[in-house]
């Protein structure tokens, strides 16, 4: 029997740790197959989720924004936003995605391929009244023309 306190204390030590590494090796083994199966599990989901992809990608579509005055004039150099809603997950909410574009010269937008649904676009300008709607967006190419209002006078 050991009478000393230091080599109880090791002996204990010794057997705890011995008995956390064989308590490792039967919980990696028992549970190994579980894992494996989560694994192949998770590889057809992934196969699932590129079918799934290429369904998003057909249902995207390229929108061609023209932004004009209520005379017909092209506005160049006004901001556009696009916002539209972007899958979240199970557990997530839908986000919100933020397109920041700029017209040319002729008054026109290159956005690129967005999902279809529900769409925002506000188009802000130097010296034009600021434009916002929703639009409900189904096609895969859709052509919007946005007219501008003179601002309200300020007296």
């Amino acid at each position: 029997m050991i009478s000393n306190p230091h080599l109880r204390r090791l002996r204990a030590v010794v057997r705890a740790a011995a008995f956390g590494s064989a308590a490792a090796l039967c919980v990696s083994v028992c549970f190994a197959p579980m894992r494996a199966g989560v694994r192949a599990r998770g590889a057809i989901s992934k196969v699932v989720r590129t079918q799934d992809d290429k369904s998003d990608a057909a249902r995207t579509t390229k929108l061609h924004i023209l932004v004009l005055t209520n005379e017909g004039k092209p506005v160049g150099n006004a901001s556009v936003y696009v916002r539209f809603y972007t899958g979240g997950g199970l557990l997530h909410h839908d986000k919100l995605a933020e397109l920041d574009l700029k017209t040319n010269q002729d008054g026109s937008v290159k956005v690129p391929p967005v999902p279809q649904g529900r769409i925002l676009i506000q188009v802000i300008a130097k010296g034009w009244h600021t434009f916002g709607q929703w639009y409900d967006v189904d096609k895969d190419d859709e052509s919007i023309e946005i007219k501008l209002e003179p601002p309200p006078h300020w007296y």
